[in-house]
């Protein structure tokens, strides 16, 4: 089961890696502060899962979530 965190750590990674910076800004309005040493190994199991999942969709051009950078 997924939790808010999780969502949050995975949403703020892929944000990163994948350049969707509006997201970034609506983690921030929710009150989320991501770890400064934040990366893909740090990634709870159902994190990591949930990064997976949102590059295989932003790649194959998918992705629900919403960017104007997607």
């Amino acid at each position: 089961m997924f939790d808010r965190y999780d969502i949050c750590e995975a949403y703020s990674l892929l944000a990163h890696d994948h350049g969707l910076y509006d997201v970034v800004d609506r983690l921030h309005s929710l009150g989320y502060k991501p770890n400064p040493t934040l990366s893909y190994h740090s990634l709870s199991d159902n994190g990591r899962e949930i990064y997976d999942c949102h590059t295989e969709m932003i790649e194959q051009g998918n992705s629900p979530i919403r960017s104007q950078y997607c």
